[in-house]
């Protein structure tokens, strides 16, 4: 990752965003706090929210679409976010499964704001991507995205549509995956008061109730009467301690059913599944099925 200077990245802040919401400072993440990939993220973001704009498309999951096909073919690289401290990493340019349904909420809900500058993009990130909406430190991300949908539900970035389908069952488990493979975190392995704080949060999802769609059933009528293009995905995992192990958003095949859009470990970019979700899972003996959640305009 290369470093650049603050005075180069405030020049950009000011050619390429004069139109900066009063907002999108208010948040923890300062410019001394964001971590860039390269010194053209911010000209990137600005030209793409400027596409959206002109693209006239006015709702969220048209939105999530547009942006989504924007971005196919991006590489994917995992943990991005991580570093010696906490700080807000804006990186467009190279995704994993999580990074990328967060830059297309950020970008899709910045262009609903009417907005066009990478720090309206920066605020709604930081918004989605912690809790309270507030960066803090390490524990202050939301890991699991049982905490991530409830935490952003409560605040109305997205909703939870999962229920709402007919065929819906319920899971109860306990979420503790980190604390119990903590040399698998960076952040943890050698830091215990860091893990004693991810701890207390966990202490909230014992025997935690969720709602999920069993995997045979995604090319139902049921599914098929609730689920959009553009709807968020999660890929509910057998593994112990944890709830969800994969995210994508929902394209739809001729026949209607749905289809992972994904920034692909397997692939290595971001790319449109090749078969249907359903025949897709079929394959995968650790998903159980799946969570949709979605924007709230």
């Amino acid at each position: 990752m290369r470093k650049f200077s603050l005075l180069l990245l405030m020049l950009i802040a000011v050619l390429g965003s004069h139109s900066v919401s009063t907002h999108a400072m208010g948040n923890g993440a300062t410019v001394e706090r964001m971590r860039f990939h390269c010194e053209n993220d911010t000209i990137k973001i600005n030209n793409l929210l400027a596409e959206g704009l002109h693209s006239g498309l006015k709702t969220a999951n048209e939105l999530v679409v547009f942006y989504a096909h924007k971005l196919e073919g991006t590489p994917y690289v995992g943990h991005t976010l991580e570093g010696e401290e906490e700080k807000l990493t804006i990186n467009i340019d190279e995704l994993d499964c999580t990074t990328f349904v967060e830059t297309l909420y950020a970008l899709s809900r910045t262009t609903l704001s009417g907005r066009y500058s990478w720090r309206d993009y920066a605020h709604n990130l930081e918004n989605l991507r912690y809790r309270h909406g507030e960066m803090g430190d390490y524990s202050s991300r939301l890991h699991y995205m049982s905490d991530w949908i409830i935490d952003n539900s409560n605040r109305g970035n997205i909703v939870d549509v999962t229920s709402d389908i007919a065929c819906v069952r319920y899971k109860i488990k306990d979420i503790n995956f980190m604390s119990t493979h903590r040399n698998s975190y960076v952040s943890l392995k050698s830091d215990d008061v860091m893990l004693e704080k991810i701890r207390n949060f966990e202490i909230g999802y014992r025997n935690h109730r969720f709602p999920y769609i069993k995997k045979e059933q995604l090319n139902s009528k049921d599914v098929r009467k609730v689920v959009k293009r553009g709807d968020f995905v999660g890929l509910v995992t057998r593994t112990e301690g944890l709830d969800i192990s994969h995210l994508g958003i929902i394209e739809l095949d001729a026949k209607g059913n749905p289809v992972l859009l994904d920034a692909s470990s397997r692939g290595k970019k971001v790319m449109l599944e090749p078969v249907d979700l359903r025949t897709q899972l079929s394959k995968s003996k650790d998903t159980e099925g799946v969570r949709i959640f979605r924007m709230k305009e």
